[in-house]
């Protein structure tokens, strides 16, 4: 490999005096020259890792992106141009362009990955208060059956909770089917207050 002087981007490479310029081998490159492209890869390489490595930080993805660099500039070299500047400056632009477009890229990946998580979240979150909700509703039915008489409570149960009709229910519990749909009207009125004070207020 020639050894050269660093220089900050996007200066150019020392050349000894009489040397082939970047330039140079950068047309030759341009024109499919394989021997050309082999000795600017082995000049340039070392820049390009070091401008990607400062934006990436990490040396096995830098590693990639230079790699990536120099298949750009196998592929692009037709479309350099002398006039606009240096050939060590228009590689490391691409140098350049590419590891912010892979820093992006990590950055989008870690965001969608967040907002999976965060859905996730969601999710697990709104079927545990569903569940919780629901768990709780059925502690306060209970708790509320319970305030209430022998006969309203086994009334309610056996028509809400069992399907029975009233004289099915007045029936089974041989009582009279005015008597039961009074104990049944009352014990559900009870029952409506006691569900409305749990609940932090009294339902209208």
């Amino acid at each position: 490999m020639n050894e050269h002087t660093p220089l900050p981007w996007p200066g150019g490479s020392h050349q000894r005096p009489g040397e082939v310029t970047d330039g140079d081998l950068l047309a030759l490159t341009a024109s499919g020259d394989v021997a050309a492209f082999s000795a600017l890869y082995d000049r340039v390489t070392p820049w390009v890792f070091g401008l990607v490595r400062r934006i990436l930080r990490n040396p096995a993805q830098s590693e990639e992106v230079t790699q990536e660099v120099m298949i750009d500039v196998w592929r692009t070299a037709t479309r350099f141009d002398a006039d606009r500047g240096s050939a060590h400056s228009w590689i490391l632009t691409i140098a350049h362009r590419r590891a912010v477009d892979r820093v992006r890229s990590e950055q989008a990946a870690a965001d969608r990955t967040e907002l999976a998580g965060i859905r996730s979240a969601e999710v697990d979150f709104d079927e545990v208060s569903d569940t919780v909700t629901t768990r709780l509703e059925a502690e306060q039915v209970r708790r509320c059956l319970g305030s209430l008489t022998e006969l309203q409570r086994e009334s309610i149960e056996l028509a809400y909770y069992n399907g029975y009709t009233y004289p099915e229910v007045a029936q089974r519990l041989g009582a009279k089917l005015p008597t039961i749909k009074a104990r049944m009207r009352d014990g559900l009125i009870r029952l409506r207050d006691c569900l409305g004070t749990t609940h932090g207020g009294r339902t209208p």
